[in-house]
């Protein structure tokens, strides 16, 4: 599980750990929750990445979500090294953004405006002020395990009971700064109700992954996201939709076309940026009017809308959306959630897989679980053996059994078929 000290990994490691905090610039790279050394990563291509060794590994990171191309896709390649070449950032506006938020609102449900952003953390944060300031309240709801990035109001776990708010999960948030979020069991229906009954006037919004990829993979139940729409909207709160994850991932219009609700703001990120920092937030142009310098809402970013990012994104939309891409990139998840599903099978391992379009989950449990707390009865020292025997045999997934994993349309049958010939030997040393 460690990597000899004579092994690049561990001597870049050592190096980053002087100057870095932990050694890495997001907390989870650290493979605190696995042990072990972190593969840092020479350069990528299609489905591959080659770590400091020059060790080949089939990506299932995808670098969390965005790569669903694949590394270097021709097309968005050309795109970038044009927009580079006509310069890198210029702090003015460009029709490119136009194109960008133009593209977005021709694809995803119920957006009439859009505000780019640089993060998925900084989209979040931004859309909870735009509901709060649109509405007038100043409470708001999360769910247990979904995460919304580190902005202060959202690190938070539940307090004891739904007339207590929740406490903070970091150092430097101060109690004031959350004691107006809510934090419920995800998929908990009478919760859910009873929290409205007791809050419903003062609520400015609930916030939700409409998938849940920061607890592996976890649907909502119909009734569930049902619910949380028509509480919304009887309550006058504002339902936000994080598909930072999910969307242009799940299907070309997010999975709020796979639930079948609507939000009132949607938060974007990961594939619209196609791997450059580029998150966004819309809704109704009503609601999106609020924000500056139109409103009171004040939002604002340096490198927002940066040309180059935006050329990046702009060529991985319109690839996205060429006939039959979510067809294959489906069926190609689904093949290897089945192949993972009959080597665990084969071996005894209580193990259980679900996948949307070209993101996936599994499980280390004999059932798929429907919130935070059955996530983490799952072995976490047994998923540690897998992770790290993927690893060893070429395979690169989320160093964290919490987190949900990618394929890309790179990915060939013969990359899926060789990542399960190596599940099943690891499947084997598990049983």
């Amino acid at each position: 599980m460690s990597s000899s000290s004579s092994d690049r990994n561990q001597q870049l490691f050592d190096r980053a750990q002087r100057v870095i905090p932990g050694g890495v610039n997001s907390p989870v790279r650290a493979f605190r929750a696995v042990g072990g050394t972190p593969r840092f990563i020479e350069r990528a291509q299609g489905a591959y990445l080659w770590d400091a060794e020059g060790r080949r590994l089939i990506d299932y990171l995808g670098s969390w979500g965005p790569m669903i191309l694949g590394h270097g896709h021709p097309a968005v390649l050309e795109a970038v090294q044009k927009a580079a070449l006509e310069g890198f950032s210029f702090g003015a506006p460009t029709e490119r953004e136009i194109e960008l938020a133009e593209e977005i609102i021709n694809i995803m449900p119920g957006l009439e405006m859009v505000r780019l952003v640089s993060s998925g953390t900084e989209a979040g944060m931004s859309a909870i002020r735009l509901a709060r300031g649109a509405t007038g309240r100043n409470r708001i709801l999360k769910f247990e395990g979904c995460y919304h990035g580190h902005a202060d109001a959202l690190l938070v776990k539940a307090g004891s009971g739904l007339a207590t708010f929740g406490a903070a999960t970091s150092a430097g948030v101060p109690q004031a700064v959350v004691q107006d979020t809510l934090v419920l069991e995800f998929n908990n229906v009478a919760q859910l109700e009873e929290a409205f009954a007791l809050h419903g006037k003062e609520l400015a919004c609930i916030i939700m992954e409409p998938i849940a990829g920061n607890m592996n993979f976890v649907r909502p139940t119909p009734e569930f996201a049902r619910r949380c729409r028509e509480l919304c909207s009887e309550h006058g709160a504002l339902l936000i939709i994080d598909e930072v994850m999910t969307g242009f991932r799940v299907a070309l219009r997010g999975a709020q076309s796979v639930l079948g609700i609507e939000a009132d703001i949607t938060v974007m990120g990961k594939v619209i940026g196609g791997g450059m920092p580029l998150a966004a937030f819309g809704g109704k142009r009503a609601i999106m009017e609020h924000i500056s310098p139109l409103g009171g809402v004040y939002q604002a970013g340096t490198l927002s809308g940066n040309p180059v990012a935006t050329a990046c994104g702009l060529a991985t939309l319109r690839e996205i959306q060429k006939p039959g891409f979510y067809e294959a990139l489906g069926a190609k998840t689904k093949r290897f959630m089945d192949g993972l599903q009959q080597a665990a099978d084969a071996a005894g391992v209580p193990f259980r897989t679900d996948c949307e379009g070209g993101m996936f989950g599994f499980f280390l449990l004999p059932e798929l679980p429907q919130n935070y707390g059955q996530v983490m009865r799952s072995d976490g020292a047994r998923f540690n053996r897998f992770f790290h025997g993927m690893l060893d045999a070429g395979a690169h997934f989320a160093p964290a059994l919490y987190e949900a994993g990618f394929v890309s349309a790179a990915h060939t049958d013969a990359d899926i078929d060789e990542t399960v010939a190596m599940a099943a030997d690891v499947f084997k040393s598990l049983a």
